[in-house]
């Protein structure tokens, strides 16, 4: 089973009226993350910047936290992490018992004055806290929400609950109960995105899922990019082409990885990452023909106070 990361609750960047907050749920094991990216070696791990935050050299960091938006009165989370009490077969997730949500409403975002979340995709370590149990029934955990995903997504693992008992156990505790509680927005996001919020916008950067998307922040000082598993590990900045096993459509994944890399590069935007250790933002720089993150380490913020 991961280990919960002991750091503070509220850890973040102030993009100019635009505030993210990371919320630390566990570590990912060596095991796990090596399992993600299979063709990684050790030999991919060895350019100096990827080390200490990111790998010591022959083993991958990698852990999973929510970011928390608070922008213009809203109160935002993007994907919700593993969640407790759920039976998966990844070890790293299975029966987890963490105090996320106690981080969470430390950091200013208690369950019940959640506005928005939103699912970039549904894999069970993005969807987890979107519910829990409640008299042995899985109840939604932000019930003020309205929860918000593609609906290619949606569509996508719908019809695959229908013969894959993982994905069915998934779509069971985590997915049926917000869309039959009426709280699911199910979205058709343009090439162009979809403003869902001031200074947030909704991207699809589909090839991991069929519906997969990341979130543009648009701040008066700064943007970022929260990345989704569009990347999993910053290696993937020195070896775009290097894919995950969960890749639904590793060509259309790997395509994507490379736009996204590229338009990163041509501006001082943040990337942040769904599953990069501290301080998991940075700017993306392009050098002899790889990428590199340049990276920015978090303030301490206070919590959310709207």
């Amino acid at each position: 089973m991961g280990t919960s990361r002991v750091s503070p609750a509220f850890l973040g960047w102030d993009l100019g009226g635009v505030v993210v907050r990371r919320i630390d749920e566990i570590d990912i094991s060596p095991a796990t993350s090596q399992w993600l990216l299979p063709d990684a070696t050790p030999e991919h791990l060895q350019s100096p910047w990827l080390q200490p935050h990111f790998t010591n050299g022959t083993a991958f960091a990698m852990h999973v936290h929510l970011f928390a938006i608070e922008t213009n009165g809203k109160r935002i989370l993007v994907d919700t992490g593993i969640g407790n009490d759920k039976p998966r077969q990844i070890p790293d997730a299975d029966n987890l018992q963490t105090p996320l949500l106690h981080r969470l409403t430390a950091a200013g975002y208690a369950p019940d004055t959640v506005d928005l979340v939103i699912t970039t995709h549904m894999h069970v370590d993005h969807i987890g806290w979107n519910t829990h149990l409640v008299d042995s029934r899985w109840t939604p955990t932000f019930p003020n929400a309205r929860y918000l995903t593609d609906r290619r997504e949606w569509d996508y693992w719908t019809a695959a609950a229908e013969s894959d008992e993982e994905v069915a156990q998934a779509h069971r505790d985590s997915l049926r109960p917000i869309h039959d509680n009426g709280l699911y927005d199910l979205l058709d996001i343009p090439a162009a995105g979809l403003e869902v919020a001031d200074g947030v916008r909704l991207v699809p950067t589909r090839g991991h899922t069929p519906g997969h998307l990341s979130v543009k922040l648009t701040g008066a000082s700064r943007n970022a990019l929260i990345s989704g598993d569009s990347l999993h590990h910053p290696v993937q900045l020195a070896y775009p082409d290097m894919g995950s096993d969960g890749d639904v459509d590793p060509a259309e994944a790997r395509t994507t990885r490379h736009r996204l890399l590229t338009e990163l590069a041509a501006t001082d935007d943040l990337l942040l990452g769904t599953h990069f250790t501290h301080p998991t933002g940075g700017r993306i720089q392009h050098e002899d023909n790889r990428f590199q993150l340049l990276t920015d380490s978090p303030a301490l913020l206070s919590p959310a106070s709207f």
